[in-house]
């Protein structure tokens, strides 16, 4: 049996979870466990988990099928795990600086994120979430009547499209391999507003950047009100700050949360092994 020390950060959202050794099979209580504290706190960090990558691909599975990546491309004998690198004197644009969730383009995205710390730098390389629950909860009535209804459009263009920020201009030395495509261009709508499928709780979706527009609106219309939404969506009391150790496996929920990486670790190599937790039926109400 297993019994989890679950930490609460004390910030909008996230945990640390001791107690449990992710390099072995998990039972399907200490998987019960896992998952309720996920579905709590959003965010959880697994601190001294010297995984291999078996280790990293078993516990993925335990919360979901693996997920898409598009533009991705895999390590070598593992077609789920993508390597988040970046070099110690790397000069292209960080990667995922901006706020989003992932994937969520997709007509199914993601249901979760896995990150195991490879190759942390002494500095910097924090990564930023923000409550996407907790958001919709307070923001201002008015706001909220604004969008209440309102569907919006995804598309991986502005990043993946052979034109967008990772595209055929990328610098030359990065040293992830990101896989630009003009499978990028195509659009899939959502609602901006959602309800958890676990939780039954209501949630914003998605963030300007993947979001492109709003169903039925010109983009005069739309792009103030989303860069209105995306001004309180990423508000400081909405914000979990995680720092990183060597070893430390993070998993968050990408349908209520949002991310995004931050640099300062200049001069510092950086890897990250990601899988991708995937659209589950089976935990749909």
């Amino acid at each position: 049996m297993t019994t989890l020390d679950v930490e609460p950060s004390g910030q909008a959202c996230g945990a640390t979870v001791r107690g449990v050794d992710l390099t072995k099979p998990l039972s399907d209580d200490a998987v019960g466990d896992i998952r309720a504290a996920w579905l709590a706190h959003k965010v959880l960090a697994f601190p001294d988990q010297p995984m291999s990558n078996q280790d990293l691909e078993r516990f993925t599975l335990n919360f979901g099928p693996f997920g898409n990546d598009p533009f991705f491309a895999a390590i070598d004998g593992h077609p789920n795990i993508a390597a988040i690198r970046r070099t110690e004197n790397e000069t292209s644009a960080l990667f995922a600086e901006n706020w989003h969730a992932d994937w969520s383009f997709q007509e199914f995205p993601p249901d979760g994120t896995c990150l195991h710390g490879r190759l942390i730098p002494p500095v910097g390389g924090d990564t930023l979430f923000t409550n996407q629950q907790a958001a919709l909860a307070a923001m201002p009535a008015d706001l909220r009547a604004k969008i209440d209804d309102i569907v919006v459009v995804h598309s991986a263009r502005g990043g993946y499209a052979p034109d967008g920020s990772y595209g055929e201009d990328d610098a030359a030395d990065r040293s992830m391999t990101i896989v630009p495509s003009d499978e990028a261009y195509a659009t899939q709508t959502h609602s901006l507003i959602r309800t958890h499928p676990e939780t039954g709780a209501e949630t914003l979706y998605s963030v300007l950047g993947y979001i492109i527009g709003i169903e039925g609106m010109s983009d005069d219309e739309a792009r103030p009100l989303l860069a209105e939404v995306y001004q309180w969506q990423i508000r400081q009391e909405f914000q979990y700050c995680h720092k990183w150790e060597a070893d430390m496996l993070v998993m968050w929920d990408n349908r209520c949360v949002l991310h995004r990486a931050t640099g300062g670790y200049e001069g510092h190599e950086r890897l990250l092994h990601r899988t991708t937790i995937g659209y589950n039926p089976t935990v749909r109400a």
